[in-house]
This record gives structure tokens, C-alpha cells and sequence, in this order.
């Protein structure tokens, strides 16, 4: 009987030793691990309830990227049409800056983005804004 029970133990411990999952991750790997890029700091006030805060036509409205994002990938969209912006970055941090376009008084309008991280991953987000008549 000791002898089977030394043989299943053994058995365990080769399928532990020569397992790939157990040796986990190479170096390399981890390094290609991608953070998919954040959003912060939207300057305009987001349209909830019950403050429901209305902006002024044409705002200037300026957010803040995480700097492992690629700026050359971000789109930026109103009303699914594409936004004119500039990009100021430095080691920190990404900001881009944008205007609503004219003819959207009394709208109520969604500003999406999407960009692209250096290693290949994305994000989107957005904010809701309700432009005033």
C-alpha cells in the first residue's frame, strides 16, 4: 500500500513540476501586459438629474489622457461627428482640447472618445452634456 501512495505523490508532484501554468509568466510577458488608457478631469459640467446644469453653445471643453495613451489615435466625436482637437502632452499626461460645434443649442448632446494605449489596447468613455438655446 505505501508503495502506490509514493507513486501517486509522485505522480502530483511531476504534474506540478512540468505543468506550463505553474511556471506562469516570462519576463517578457508581463511586460507586454497592456493598461488600457483612463479619462479625467472633463472641465464642462455632465448633464444628470436633478442639478440638470445646461452649457453654452460652442463651449470650449478640455479632458486629460493617460500618458501610456497614443494621441495620434484618439477620435473624438458630438453627436457622432467628428471633433476638431489639440493635443498638449507631456510625461504626465495627455490634454486635449475641443469646441461643440454651432447647431446644437437646445440639444442634448454625447461627447465620446476613444484612443488606443502604446500596447495595442483601447478605451472609450464619454460624457452627456445638455447645450442650452
Amino acid at each position: 500500500m505505501k508503495i502506490i501512495t509514493m507513486m501517486k505523490l509522485a505522480a502530483v508532484i511531476a504534474m506540478v513540476v512540468f505543468n506550463d501554468a505553474a511556471v506562469a509568466y516570462s519576463p517578457e510577458e508581463t511586460e507586454q501586459e497592456c493598461k488600457k488608457p483612463r479619462f479625467r478631469e472633463f472641465d464642462l459640467p455632465e448633464y444628470k438629474a436633478p442639478e440638470n446644469i445646461e452649457v453654452k453653445p460652442e463651449s470650449e471643453f478640455s479632458f486629460m489622457v493617460s500618458p501610456w495613451a497614443d494621441p495620434t489615435t484618439i477620435r473624438l466625436t458630438a453627436k457622432k461627428k467628428k471633433l476638431d482637437y489639440t493635443v498638449e502632452s507631456n510625461s504626465s499626461f495627455h490634454r486635449i482640447k475641443s469646441k461643440l460645434p454651432a447647431g446644437l443649442n437646445g440639444q442634448y448632446v454625447r461627447i465620446e472618445v476613444s484612443v488606443k494605449a502604446v500596447l495595442g489596447c483601447d478605451e472609450q468613455g464619454g460624457w452627456l452634456v445638455k447645450v442650452a438655446k
